[in-house]
């Protein structure tokens, strides 16, 4: 068994939609990123690869290449879910944590939930994901942002 951590942040602007866990939150403000800037599916993506040893996002999707310019980040899991697949692992599970003062997530986790476990091929119960703000403090405290954690177990 091979433990990952994923740790992802994006910058949130007016101009750009909030997609987090796959999902197209209403808001005011966006997340910033040369992709959709999924920050959730972000930090699950590197959590699977650091897991596998393969690197993270940003070596095999490079903010450099236009190519993954507005990528939608479902199809970037997808694609990592079979870097890690072809190096001959299974996820056993993924356990994510979205920290963000607005919006509110709780609407959306368990349709995050689902994106998160379709893309992975595997069950909804091995998928797990929660959403705490940090009472005003720091970057996501202040609106400025969203971070999320993920951590996974793969064999």
């Amino acid at each position: 068994m091979r433990i990952g951590h994923g740790y992802d942040v994006h910058k949130l602007v007016e101009g750009r939609k909030c997609i987090i866990g796959g999902v197209d939150i209403p808001s005011k403000l966006g997340l910033l990123g040369h992709s959709d800037a999924d920050v959730l599916l972000h930090a699950v993506s590197d959590a699977l690869l650091g897991a596998a040893a393969l690197g993270d996002i940003g070596k095999h999707f490079p903010d450099t290449d236009e190519k993954w310019s507005g990528a939608d980040s479902l199809e970037l899991l997808k694609a990592v879910v079979k870097l890690v697949e072809n190096k001959g692992h299974r996820i056993s599970n993924i356990d994510a944590t979205i920290l963000a003062q607005t919006p509110k997530m709780a609407p959306y986790i368990e349709e995050m939930r689902r994106n998160i476990a379709d893309a992975c091929g595997i069950s909804i119960d091995c998928v797990s994901v929660k959403a705490t703000t940090e009472e005003g403090l720091g970057f996501t405290g202040e609106k400025k942002g969203i971070a999320a954690h993920a951590v996974c177990l793969i064999d």
